[in-house]
């Protein structure tokens, strides 16, 4: 399967497989009026499959969400048909209105305008904990 290449737009590569899907959704890209493709169980000869989203346009990306979900992803912004630069992205410290908690208890369930903040509290085992009351995410 061909897939036509991006003039000017954002690339984000080297996605985990099967979790390209949940990018997109909290990347709220179905909400752009450009073209955007997502690839899933693409070959890739350093992950032996991948997932691969490409947006035809130049928009700002929440890192956070993308060091959230997959931390090895690469960023390729796109000018005139050509990689000018790379990013690479790492897990945030913070998260603010990526997820939200879950427990009912919390205050964020009865204050509707209040963030959802979370914490790294593990790098190793990447374990976030909300602000307010501590409990673990996912």
């Amino acid at each position: 399967m061909n897939i036509d290449e991006i003039k000017n737009g954002i690339v984000i590569d080297h996605i985990t497989s099967g979790k390209g899907m949940e990018l997109y959704s909290l990347l709220k890209l179905d909400t752009l009026d450009c073209q955007v493709v997502i690839g899933k169980n693409v070959a890739s000869r350093q992950m032996g499959k991948k997932d691969i989203i490409k947006i035809d346009a130049d928009i700002e990306l929440d890192t956070a969400i993308l060091g959230y979900i997959d931390p090895n992803v690469t960023v390729n912004i796109i000018k005139d048909g050509k990689i000018v630069e790379k990013k690479h992205v790492s897990l945030p410290e913070k998260l603010v209105n990526v997820i939200e908690c879950k427990n009912p208890r919390c205050i964020t369930s009865c204050e509707q305008e209040l963030d959802h903040v979370f914490t790294l509290t593990d790098k190793e085992n990447r374990v976030y904990r909300c602000l307010y009351c501590e409990t673990k995410a996912k």
